[in-house]
C-alpha cells in the first residue's frame, strides 16, 4: 500500500499544505489504491478519474490562502444517495440508474469549498434499508476483514472503501445506525451529528421524507477523530433547503468534574465478550485521566427502540410502491421489519409525546454523565445476508439496533470508535453525548483514540 493512502485526511492536507507531497500525487495514489484492490470488495461504484486529477492540477497551482483550507487537495468518496453532479444518485436500484441530481448536496458543496476534491462514489444497500450491502444495480461490497461477513449498512461502501485505503475520508448517512454500523463492521470511525446539525437536502423527488425525517442525518466517515471532528467543522451549519438545519456552536463549556457512564449489561442481550472488554477498557484509560467512571443501565433502551420502530415505519417499509423496485427477497425483508418493528397500539401521536418525554430524560441522563460509552452493536458482524432470514433475520437485526436508536430517535450525536482488533476482526465502541455537544463525543473518543490502534488500513482478506 502506497504510504499515502494509509494517512488521514488531516495528515495529507498538511503535506500538501507545506508542499511536502502535491494534491496530484495524493489523488493518483488513491486512485491506483482503487484500481488495485476494488475489484475484491467493490466498494467504489464510479471512479471520477479525469475529474479528480483536473481539480488536483488546479489545487496545486491555488494560492497560499487557498492552500489553507481545511482539507486542500484532498480527496473523498460520496455515497450514492447523497447528490453529487454529472453522477445518478441511484439509491442502489436498477430504475434510478440513470437519475442525476440538480445540484450538489449542501455537504458535498461544503467540501468542496474546504479544498476537498471528490474521487468516487460508493455503493449502499436498496433504498439505503439494509445493515447489509448489496442491491442489483452495483453488486455487492464485501467485508474487507472477511468476505463472509456483511460490511455494514447502508453506507457500507464507503466503510469499506475507508477502511482499504482508497479513500481517507466520506459522506454516508445515518436513520438507524447507517455510518456507525459498517464503520464497526470495518474498523473505522464516523460520526452521528445531532439531528440538524448537518443538512440534508436531495434535488431528487421526494425531496423530503415526513417523519421519519426527525431521524436522518448526513455524517462524515474516516480513520480518526480528528478527521471527524474537521470535517463536522465543514459540513455543519444552517441551510435554506432543510428547515430543520440550525446554527449551534461546534463547542461548549466542558464540565469541571468529567463523568463517562458505562452500558456493559442490556436486558435481554448479551453484549459481545470482546466489546465488553472494549468498553471496560476505555473506562479505565478515562479513569486514569481523572474521569469518574460508573457502570450503569442505559434509560428506558427497549422503550427507545419501539419509539424509533413505531416512528420509522410511519412510511411504510413495505408499501407496494417500493415493491416493484426493489428484489422480492428484499422486499419480503421490508415487510417482515415493518410488522415486527412497529406497535399497532401505539398512535403516532403516542410516539411522538414519547419520544419528547425519552429524549428529555436522555438529556437529563447526558447531563449528569459527559458522556455514554456502550457497544456498537451488541452483537457480532453476521453473515452476509442473515438479515434477509425469515427466522433469524429479525433476531440479528434487534440485537445490532439495540444501542444504535439512541441517536436516531432521541436526535443525539454519537461516535463510533475503533479500538482495536479481536479473533481477526475489528472491535470498538460507541460514545454518546448530549444534544449538540459533538465535542464531548470527541473528547472522550481522543483520549481512548490514543491508547488503542486504529485496525485499518488494510489489504482485504
Amino acid at each position: 500500500m502506497d504510504l499515502l493512502c494509509t494517512k488521514s485526511a488531516t495528515e495529507l492536507a498538511e503535506l500538501i499544505r507545506s508542499k511536502k507531497v502535491s494534491s496530484k500525487e495524493v489523488i493518483e495514489a488513491h486512485l491506483a489504491r482503487i484500481e488495485e484492490v476494488n475489484p475484491q470488495v467493490n466498494a467504489v461504484t464510479m471512479i471520477l478519474n479525469e475529474s479528480a486529477l483536473i481539480e488536483a492540477e488546479k489545487a496545486d497551482a491555488s494560492s497560499e490562502e487557498e492552500r489553507n483550507r481545511p482539507l486542500h487537495g484532498v480527496p473523498f468518496t460520496v455515497k450514492e444517495n447523497i447528490d453529487l453532479m454529472g453522477t445518478p444518485t441511484t439509491d442502489g436500484v436498477p430504475s434510478r440508474k440513470n437519475v442525476m441530481p440538480k445540484q450538489n448536496a449542501p455537504i458535498v458543496d461544503r467540501m468542496v469549498a474546504a479544498g476537498a476534491i471528490p474521487i468516487g462514489r460508493t455503493n449502499l444497500p436498496e433504498l439505503g434499508m439494509r445493515l447489509d450491502t448489496d442491491n442489483p444495480l452495483r453488486g455487492r461490497t464485501f467485508n474487507p476483514w472477511d468476505r463472509t461477513l456483511t460490511p455494514g449498512g447502508s453506507s457500507g461502501g464507503e466503510a469499506a472503501a475507508i477502511a482499504t485505503g482508497m479513500s481517507p475520508f466520506g459522506l454516508g448517512n445515518d436513520i438507524g445506525g447507517s455510518v456507525r454500523n459498517p464503520a464497526y463492521c470495518c474498523g473505522i470511525a464516523s460520526l452521528k451529528p445531532s439531528i440538524g446539525r448537518v443538512p440534508f437536502v436531495s434535488s431528487i423527488e421526494p425531496v423530503d421524507i415526513g417523519i421519519p425525517g426527525l431521524f436522518l442525518s448526513d455524517g462524515p466517515m474516516a480513520r480518526s477523530v480528528n478527521d471527524l471532528r474537521i470535517g463536522l467543522s465543514v459540513l455543519s451549519g444552517r441551510h435554506l433547503q432543510d428547515p430543520q438545519s440550525l446554527d449551534v456552536p461546534l463547542d461548549g463549556k466542558i464540565p469541571d468534574k468529567l463523568t463517562a457512564a458505562l452500558v456493559v449489561e442490556i436486558e435481554g442481550y448479551e453484549i459481545a465478550s470482546s466489546t465488553r472488554a472494549e468498553i471496560k477498557r476505555a473506562g479505565r484509560i478515562l479513569a486514569d485521566r481523572g474521569w469518574r467512571v460508573e457502570e450503569v443501565e442505559a434509560p428506558e433502551i427497549k422503550r427507545v427502540n419501539e419509539i424509533w420502530g413505531k416512528i420509522i415505519n410511519i412510511g411504510g417499509l413495505g408499501t407496494e410502491l417500493i415493491k416493484d423496485i426493489v428484489k422480492p427477497e428484499t422486499f419480503a425483508y421490508f415487510k417482515q421489519v415493518g410488522e415486527i418493528f412497529d406497535d399497532p397500539l401505539l398512535s403516532l401521536e403516542e410516539a411522538i409525546v414519547e419520544r419528547r418525554r425519552l429524549r428529555r430524560l436522555w438529556s437529563a441522563f447526558l447531563t449528569d454523565y459527559t458522556v455514554c460509552i456502550g457497544p456498537t452493536w451488541t452483537n457480532l458482524p453476521w453473515p452476509i445476508d442473515t438479515d434477509l432470514d425469515p427466522k433469524e433475520g429479525i433476531h440479528a437485526l434487534r440485537k445490532s439496533f439495540q444501542f444504535i436508536t439512541p441517536g436516531n430517535a432521541l436526535g443525539l450525536p454519537s461516535v463510533a470508535l475503533p479500538t482495536g482488533v479481536s479473533d481477526r476482526l475489528p472491535t470498538g465502541i460507541q460514545i454518546y453525548a448530549d444534544l449538540y455537544r459533538e465535542d464531548l463525543c470527541f473528547l472522550a473518543s481522543e483520549i481512548i483514540e490514543r491508547e488503542s490502534k486504529c485496525p485499518t488500513p488494510i489489504d482485504p482478506k
